[in-house]
């Protein structure tokens, strides 16, 4: 785990500490989990992960993980038809998402001003935003690689 996550993780710590939470190995694990992760996990990839060094964790403790930082704004849930949740602990804040149709690959790109396009909208619309979603998809490099060779 790098330094960001670490530090990411601490702070998960305190806050569910001062809302009264208890954090457990298995919590702090899955929170690690979720600090760490850049590929948008889904709750069972999570629990898959924990189990590894918490066998007796079930996956309601996961769900109810989730719930809780959720709950405190902490995690980022992206609901998909196909595929299920996936979830966001590193960046728990509205941003745009890229998902391949092959792989179900989800990543952050950069290089968007997404605060720049929503000043625009509201400014359009005249909508106050408060919460927004921006997916693109298509295929990733390694699915793009793969439909090469076949």
């Amino acid at each position: 785990m790098d330094a960001s996550a670490e530090t990411r993780v601490q702070k998960l710590v305190e806050k569910l500490k001062e809302g009264g939470g208890r954090v457990t190995p298995q919590r702090l694990a899955i929170m690690k989990v979720l600090a760490s992760s850049v590929d948008h996990p889904s709750a069972e990839q999570i629990y898959d992960k924990v189990r590894q060094d918490f066998p007796t964790t079930s996956l309601a403790t996961v769900y109810k993980t989730i719930a809780t930082m959720k709950s405190m704004g902490d995690v980022l849930e992206l609901e998909f038809s196909r595929g299920g949740n996936r979830y966001d602990g590193r960046n728990p804040f509205p941003h745009p998402h890229v998902i391949c149709t092959e792989c179900d690959k989800v990543i952050d790109p950069h290089a968007v001003e997404i605060d720049e396009i929503t000043k625009k909208i509201m400014e359009e619309t005249g909508f106050r935003i408060v919460n927004h979603r921006l997916d693109f998809y298509g295929l990733c490099p390694d699915c793009q690689k793969r439909k090469k060779k076949l």
